[in-house]
């Protein structure tokens, strides 16, 4: 029993760690959290439904698809709604937040018009492929999801030290004007962030469909929420903190269900965030008293 609770924490603790590199990713180099992102997560699952139930696709086009439509969505938010913002004397250092909930409810409202209120079914013959080890029943898309969560974990921190890109993504993070002046086309790294962000929602979209079998619009407000208190509890803008910060609240949660208080799962993100900022105010892997980027 508590040997599968564990791999169930391990996989719920994967796709939040997912979910939050997106935020860490577009933290780290605007200094804004992304409140669409959780909406766009929420598209991606959707794109699942459409590619596998609907049109009765198989699974790997859904991917291929929901990491289109989720990268295409980034593009819009960055050209739409960050962009225009961006050194505009008099512009208020949150605008880019409002400007990110403005599109959340905008995406909200348009998947109840395009999908429906309610749930809709995910179902792939995928998931019903398990191995009985003992008494212990391990699905695939477990091990799946797992694997595509460090997979992306240590395929982006390789990025981002080894490739020229990934440091000239860095150099943006640490000072956009400076990165400007060595070269760095700062407009097109943004956008490649916020793309390659929304781009790992999808992916995340899909794999909660994949574990939950449905999908519902309001799903990305709660797995945006969940993915704050990630980032916070790990340290913002650190890709190690948002897969650490994933797994503990993971386990953390189904921990809560073991031990017969369901009633407080959700809660324990919300919790873990006061926690952090009263003993550990920068995160798990985050650095004290950061200095001003711009």
């Amino acid at each position: 029993m508590i040997l599968e609770q564990l791999i169930n924490g391990l996989t719920l603790g994967s796709i939040y760690a997912i979910v939050a590199l997106g935020y860490t990713l577009v933290f780290g180099v605007l200094g804004i959290i992304n409140m669409a992102h959780g909406e766009i997560f929420m598209f991606g699952a959707f794109m699942g439904v459409v590619i596998t139930h609907t049109l009765q696709l198989p699974l790997a086009l859904a991917f291929v698809v929901a990491i289109a439509v989720t990268a295409l969505l980034g593009l819009f938010l960055e050209l739409l709604a960050l962009r225009p913002l961006r050194g505009k004397k008099g512009v208020s250092h949150l605008a880019p937040l409002i400007s990110t909930i403005g599109v959340s409810i905008f995406l909200e409202n348009l998947a109840h018009h395009f999908f429906g209120a309610g749930n809709r079914p995910f179902n792939t013959s995928f998931s019903e492929i398990s191995v009985q080890i003992g008494s212990v029943t391990i699905y695939a898309v477990q091990l799946v999801i797992f694997a595509i969560a460090v997979l992306l974990m240590v395929g982006l921190s390789f990025w981002l030290s080894k490739t020229k890109a990934g440091k000239a993504l860095r150099a943006c993070a640490e000072n956009l004007e400076a990165a400007s002046l060595l070269g760095v086309n700062t407009k097109k790294m943004i956008m490649m962030t916020v793309v390659i962000a929304s781009a790992m929602g999808g992916i995340a979209g899909i794999l909660v469909g994949m574990a939950f079998n449905s999908v519902t619009p309001q799903m990305g407000l709660t797995m945006g929420l969940k993915g704050l208190a990630i980032i916070i509890l790990g340290g913002m803008g650190s890709v190690r903190g948002a897969m650490a910060g994933g797994l503990i609240l993971g386990l953390s949660e189904t921990m809560i269900v073991v031990f017969g208080e369901s009633g407080y799962r959700d809660a324990i993100a919300f919790i873990a965030i006061i926690v952090i900022l009263l003993v550990r105010p920068q995160g798990l892997f985050g650095q004290a008293a950061p200095e001003a980027r711009r």
